[in-house]
């Protein structure tokens, strides 16, 4: 039980530690779109929801999480070695993921956009509502892209120069 107790504990630690990172990256990220905008954070907030949607946002930070969750047990102390591998590999494959996200929301978004084409008559009146509904969908399907892949590329960055991080003395001395 004690050990279930102390497994449990480190975990919530390690959880905490990986949704302060997540937390931070966040306020970090709102303050340089605030500054290079000159937006206020409700009106960028309002944007992301608007142009990635709800569904895309809260996948990419369960993703997020899950990669900086690894990453925190990764380089947890007196970590053996295969532990610090299975943590790499599921870093790297929620990193992965998030890609995997970024491009299925892009064929969404493409997708979307050419079946409000199939489904409507192209008339001088009805042109506008069309072309309005066709960018729309391929703002989604473009910006998820833009988003996710340099997303994808900073946790893997991330994951790989931590994974070559040298040993510490206290790991080799155990």
């Amino acid at each position: 039980m004690r050990r279930f107790a102390r497994a449990l504990s480190r975990n919530m630690a390690h959880g905490s530690q990986a949704a302060s990172y997540l937390l931070g990256g966040l306020v970090l990220g709102t303050a340089i779109a605030v500054t290079l905008l000159s937006q206020d954070v409700s009106a960028i907030t309002g944007w992301a929801i608007d142009v990635l949607g709800a569904g895309f946002l809260t996948l990419l930070s369960a993703l997020i999480f899950t990669t900086l969750f690894g990453l925190v047990r990764m380089n947890a102390p007196g970590i053996t070695d295969e532990s610090r591998e299975y943590w790499f590999a599921v870093g790297m494959q929620a990193a992965n993921g998030v890609t995997t996200l970024a491009l299925t929301f892009t064929l969404l978004g493409i997708s979307l956009g050419i079946g409000s084409l199939a489904g409507q008559d192209l008339t001088p009146e009805t042109v506008q509502a069309v072309i309005r509904a066709l960018t729309a969908n391929f703002s989604l399907a473009f910006m998820t892209t833009v988003v996710g892949l340099p997303v994808s590329a900073c946790l893997r960055a991330l994951l790989v120069v931590s994974a070559k991080k040298p040993v510490s003395e206290e790991r080799t001395s155990s």
